[in-house]
This record gives C-alpha cells, structure tokens and sequence, in this order.
C-alpha cells in the first residue's frame, strides 16, 4: 500500500554553487530565499525520519542509454572548482540500496553503470552540502540520469521505489536540478522571453498539488527554456509514483537569469507533531511567490487584453488579509517602470487590494508611459505590503526596516517613503 512505503520524503532542490557562502560571498543576499528554502527542506528530510539519501543530478559524468551512480564505500565533495577548496565533505553511500537499485533497474531492461570516481559533481554536492549544513547526517546513493526517453526516467524512479521498499529503509529522494536559464538577457545561456512560462508551469504544478503535470510540459517549451532538471524531476516523479502527496514551494528565485526552486513533492511523518515542532517558514515564502505572481498576472492580462483578473481562490493567509500595498514594476536592467499603491486599504482583501494597485502602476502612474506589450517579458514584479501605521518618534525610525507617512496639519495632504529605498541610508534623509 502506498502508505506503507519506505520513501518518506520527495524534494527538487537548485545547485548554483554561489548558495554555498564560500563560494558566494557578497552574492549571498541574492541567493537567500533558497538557502532558508534548503534549510528548510533539510528539516523536512530530518522529521522525515530517513536514514538515506537519494539524489539524481543532471551534472554526473552522464551516458546516452544508461544511469550512472558514484561508488561506494564514501563520495567526496568539495568547491575547488569555485574558488573555495576549504569547502569539503564526506558522505558513506548506503551500498545495498544502490545494489538494491542496480539489480531492480538491472530487471526491468536499464543498466546502472557505477563510475570510476568518488568526487561529486556540483550538482549532487550543493544540494548535500546544505543538508550536511543544516543537521542531516546518514547514507546517500548518488546517481545521474540518462539521455533515455522521458518515460523511461519515470520508469527508472518506480525501479527505484521498488529497491527502496524491497529494503525496508526509510529514504528521501532530492532531484538536483535549475529551471530555465534564459530568464534574463546576462543569463549564461542567453534570453528567451517565453522561457519564464517553463518555470511557471513547474511551480504552478507544486503548489497546485499536482506535480503530474510537470510530466505533460511541451518539450519544445523545454528546449526554449534550456533546463537542467526536468530529467531528475521525471526520475523523483516516477519513484513518488501513488504515494500521497504533499506538495509544497519551499522558495523559488531567479535574481541570475537561472530559475532556482526549492520544493517538496511528498513527505510522511510519524509523529502527527512533528511537523509542528518545526520553525515554519512556508507562510512568507510561499505567500510571497503568491503575491508577486498575481502581480505579474494582473499586469499581463491587463495590458495584452485590456481586462482585470479575477479575484483568485484564495488559499495564502496573506493574500486574505485586509492590507494596503504598493506595487513596483522594474526592467531588468533595475530601472523603476511603474509604481503605485495605497496607504490605507480601500478593498475587502490584500489580492483585491494588489489586483487594482498593479493595473495603476502599469498604466496611471504619472512619471511614466503606460506598460506595452512588448515590455512584459522584461519587467520584475515587487509589492510592498504595508502593516497599520503607528506614530513614532524620530529616533525610532531605521529608513531600511520602516516607510514614512507625512502629512500636512490639517491632515488633508498625505505622502509616503517606502522601506529601502536606494541611496536613503539615514532617518534624516528620509
């Protein structure tokens, strides 16, 4: 039964070696939502309850027809390669799984070809840098897909899954792997303004629970979006194949043209309190991607077919709050394109409240021409939300955490300064 399974965690994790602060370094900011989306993906692994690690990268030396797995007894990890060789670590690899998965894969027509090395490609390293770094200890099989057909990496997963359960231990499956890498013009496989949709359609089927569609994404889609983890996705759909699921966004960015997501596709736990012991961090993160994606939608709707959106089914606790905001259209060169926003809120809802404030910014803000057509596939989305406003004293104000509302003494003219504004550094200059 599929609840009797031994795999008790699916997960998609990114492999940029800038997350790992060493290699980072002044960069980190950019990469944080998915450094906290790994920690919190490794406490997931953790209340899991898995003893083993599975992870299937798309950067292993690969073959044209068969999988490929790193040897036992140990696999080694280190930056090197990105400047940082004080980066090192040292994994056991769980043999009689990745036994257990050569002879199940061995039965159903696929070879599993072990490698002549033990050092770890980046896209197998990152991902198990960050559960080292975040608590997790135990085992791992290491693997690399094929250049099989897709149907053939869902079959491979469930080959897996039947090693896993014929074992009894209790595994969690990583698929290591970026989005599209053509996100953006200094994106290091070039632009492609339609390969951002590669990316929403992955992350749409996570959150709407329906991981399955990834499987039907159009392959020329693929290609224009140039990705590297569809195969590892197809590998950890397949072993997740009739068990629950539980999909979750842990985070998703893309601040380098690269589409890096951090995502659960099914988890189960023992302890119906584990989870609750947990720090939760899924409300921002997964409300924040909420927000600025009904944004985007607003925006694109209104500006190719002059109609507003509907209000969407609600299902983020922030976007059914009673909330002002302000919302900021950008070029992805940084350059404002359009920003407007309310102090107080005017509509029943934060989406209601987003949905008109982003129609203004792309088309009533005064600086600027109305959004075309032609700009959408440039433009990067932020919204503001803004809590109940309370005096304060002047001492009080820090210009990067807090805006500013002023108004005259009669109360009739108002203004405000957002947070973070650059070049504001000080109260007084706000």
């Amino acid at each position: 039964m599929a609840n009797e399974s031994s795999l008790v965690f699916a997960g998609i994790a990114p492999h940029p070696p800038i997350m790992v602060p060493e290699v980072g370094r002044e960069a980190l900011p950019q990469v944080r939502r998915s450094i906290d989306g790994m920690a919190e993906l490794t406490e997931r692994v953790i209340a899991s309850g898995a003893n083993t690690v599975i992870l299937i990268s798309p950067h292993a030396p690969l073959d044209v027809s068969a999988f490929v797995a790193y040897p036992g007894p140990s696999v080694f990890g280190d930056f090197s390669g990105f400047r940082a060789p004080s980066v090192q670590f040292e994994a056991p690899v769980d043999v009689e799984l990745l036994e257990a998965i050569s002879d199940s894969a061995l039965a159903n027509d696929y070879e599993v070809i072990k490698l002549s090395r033990n050092q770890l490609d980046h896209g197998t390293a990152v991902p198990l840098y960050f559960l080292h770094r975040n608590g997790w200890t135990g085992d791992v099989v290491a693997l690399g897909y094929s250049f099989l057909a897709n149907e053939d990496h869902l079959r491979f997963g469930q080959c897996i899954r039947r090693a896993v359960d014929a074992l009894g231990t209790r595994v969690a499956f990583i698929a290591s792997g970026d989005l599209s890498h053509r996100l953006k013009p200094e994106a290091p496989a070039g632009f492609n303004p339609v390969a951002h949709v590669f990316d929403e359609e992955v992350v749409d089927a996570i959150k709407s629970n329906s991981p399955e569609k990834i499987i039907h994404i159009d392959p020329e889609l693929r290609r224009i979006a140039g990705e590297c983890g569809y195969r590892s996705m197809l590998v950890a759909l397949g072993a997740a194949r009739d068990l629950p699921q539980a999909c979750d966004v842990l985070s998703y960015e893309c601040p380098f043209g690269v589409g890096y997501l951090v995502a659960q596709i099914t988890k189960k736990i023992d302890d119906a309190d584990a989870r609750d012991r947990q720090p939760d961090r899924r409300v921002f993160v997964t409300s924040d991607e909420d927000v600025t994606g009904l944004a985007r939608k607003t925006v694109e709707t209104y500006v190719q077919t002059g109609t507003k959106v509907e209000v969407p089914e609600i299902t983020s606790a922030l976007l059914a709050t009673r909330a002002a905001c302000f919302v900021s259209l950008k070029t992805l060169a940084g350059e404002l394109r359009g920003c407007i926003g309310t102090i107080e809120p005017t509509e029943d809802t934060l989406a209601e409240e987003l949905i008109v404030n982003a129609i203004n910014a792309c088309t009533r803000d005064p600086r600027f021409p109305p959004v075309s057509p032609s700009e959408l596939a440039g433009l990067v989305y932020s919204v503001d939300v803004l809590s109940p406003p309370e005096p304060a004293l002047f001492e009080e104000l820090d210009p990067l955490v807090y805006g500013v509302i002023v108004e005259d003494s009669q109360g009739i003219r108002r203004g405000l300064l957002l947070p973070d504004i650059e070049g504001v550094k000080t109260a007084q200059h706000q």
